[in-house]
């Protein structure tokens, strides 16, 4: 049966018409007891790039003077759809997800984050990130903004992408800095669960592109 033709039941989070009611979203992504499940589609750079990466992140720590933890090698990456923050690992989500994904058929292409800063938000604790164009991101956010609306999973492709890959968190702000680029070709992307407060990714899919 096509993932995306399930009958979801109403009591674990559907409405009658089949879409799933997605957690409210908020910009500081606070979780609790309740919440230690993170689900979400992401494109991660290869071994080599994520080491690249790092390495930058260790010299940006020193020059600006961070003391928080820098984000692992292997957790790299960007965040393409957020698809919530839950009490158990949401099974009917990563299915309908799965299949979502499977159904995107679009090119493998070049990335380039060529500027470094410091994301705003209310809690005083900053996330210092590699920032890059939007553009060249559109065809695949696109094609899987459709298909997952099409697995009835629209409720997560609200509002804006910013292509960005976090590399720490601190109370000390950056304000955008123009930097050498660093580039990969992003080959396929995955689909994400993070058990929030454990430092674990566990990747549950990965689709190649073209």
């Amino acid at each position: 049966m096509n993932p995306a033709s399930r009958q979801l039941p109403v009591s674990m989070g559907a409405n009658r018409d089949n879409k799933w009611r997605m957690p409210a979203r908020s910009s500081r992504r606070k979780f609790g007891p309740s919440q230690k499940h993170r689900i979400f589609l992401a494109a991660v750079p290869d071994g080599d790039t994520a080491a690249r990466i790092h390495a930058l992140a260790q010299a940006l720590k020193a020059e600006h003077g961070f003391t928080g933890n820098l984000i692992l090698p292997e957790h790299l990456h960007v965040t393409l759809f957020h698809l919530g923050d839950w009490a158990a690992l949401p099974e009917e989500i990563v299915t309908l997800a799965s299949g979502a994904a499977s159904q995107v058929n679009a090119p493998a292409f070049d990335v380039a984050f060529h500027r470094a800063q410091s994301f705003r938000n209310s809690t005083g604790v900053y996330p210092f990130v590699l920032t890059g164009d939007k553009g060249q991101w559109r065809t695949l956010h696109e094609a899987l903004r459709m298909a997952l609306t099409d697995a009835g999973l629209g409720g997560a492709t609200r509002g804006d992408f910013a292509p960005h890959i976090t590399l720490t968190y601190d109370k000390v702000r950056v304000k955008p800095k123009a930097m050498a680029p660093v580039s990969w070709r992003v080959q396929d992307f995955v689909l994400i669960h993070s058990e929030l407060g454990k430092t674990t990714h566990n990747h549950l899919g990965r689709w190649p592109l073209a």
